[in-house]
């Protein structure tokens, strides 16, 4: 691993103890999941976006979801029990984590959130999710990220963004 790919994710990761695989790919500014997928010749559906959702009086959480799927806000804060959640904007979002939207890790963000990860994901034997840079994902076992995280999974896909 290369000395600028030391995020605080990547410390994160090593501290949890998770085994993992760095990938470094060419980014560029617009595309998220599905150019990360293309450059690496991924399934999009195995590259996990790290998304950050304001719940309300819930507060900011962690969604982790498909690279090819979308979250519905609106199931998302059924299972939050909140009357609504949306996805928060982009400098909430690097103000809170830390991380440039496009980079953003669940581990090793500036402020500890709530984890929520669409279940399907756990069906998966490997994932790839950011590193705490663009141009950087890791590939983990999914249900390692989610012991980690302590992560709660849920149903909150409203439909394939392909």
């Amino acid at each position: 691993m290369t000395k600028r790919a030391r995020t605080p994710a990547i410390r994160a990761l090593e501290q949890a103890g998770l085994r993992f695989e760095p990938f470094e790919y060419r980014c560029v500014e617009r595309g998220g999941a599905a150019h990360a997928a293309s450059e690496l010749g991924l399934d999009p559906h195995a590259v996990v976006k790290t998304l950050v959702f304001d719940a309300g009086e819930a507060g900011p959480v962690f969604v982790l979801m498909h690279g090819d799927r979308q979250v519905s806000a609106r199931a998302l804060a059924r299972v939050l029990g909140v009357r609504r959640a949306a996805p928060s904007p982009p400098a909430a979002a690097e103000n809170i984590t830390g991380y440039r939207v496009g980079g953003t890790s669940p581990f090793g963000s500036r402020t500890r959130l709530p984890v929520f990860i669409e279940r399907g994901i756990l069906d998966l034997d490997r994932v790839w999710l950011n590193a705490g840079r663009r141009g950087l994902l890791v590939a983990v076992d999914p249900r390692e990220v989610a012991r980690a995280l302590d992560a709660t999974p849920v149903v909150c896909t409203v439909a394939r963004t392909d």
